[in-house]
């Protein structure tokens, strides 16, 4: 039985979570820099706008944190996702790792935004590389897997 777009993009956006992971982990091991306070930021900002208490501080941390880590695998699952669900041909992986890894990088970028959590307008040279290298990592490994569970001759 043939598994839907969605489905091969789904398990493609897990794999290009990973990829996105390790590469930001590499990073902090390999410039001794710290982990981001952008994903608990955020979980912070999207529990007070849904009116979500997330406990006592010492526990709250906690959820923060751990919903940090869910809205970043949420992001790369939803975005290969709707990729996969919409793409209608095969297209050169270099373009499908730029469309999904660019896609997922303004639909975090652009979240940070809005919730008044980070202006990339003002991010430096080495911000912008740290954003843009994984979400590259992100949009290969995505693409890279997507390829492999499509057929060629697949026509969605």
């Amino acid at each position: 039985m043939r598994r839907s777009g969605a489905l091969d993009g789904a398990i493609a956006g897990a794999v290009g979570t990973v990829a996105l992971n390790l590469v930001t982990y590499l990073d902090m091991v390999l410039r001794a820099r710290p982990a981001s306070s952008a994903p608990e930021e955020s979980a912070r900002r999207l529990a007070g706008l849904a009116h979500v208490d997330l406990g006592p501080e010492d526990r709250a941390a906690n959820r923060r944190s751990g919903l940090g880590a869910l809205i970043g695998y949420a992001t790369g699952i939803a975005g290969a996702t709707a990729y996969g669900a919409l793409a209608r041909r095969r297209l050169p992986l270099p373009v499908s790792a730029a469309a999904l890894g660019g896609s997922v990088m303004a639909m975090s970028d652009g979240s940070l935004a809005a919730l008044g959590v980070s202006d990339p307008r003002r991010w430096s040279r080495t911000d912008w590389l740290s954003d843009v290298v994984p979400h590259l990592a992100y949009g290969m490994a995505a693409a890279a897997t997507l390829g492999r569970l499509r057929p060629p001759d697949s026509r969605r």
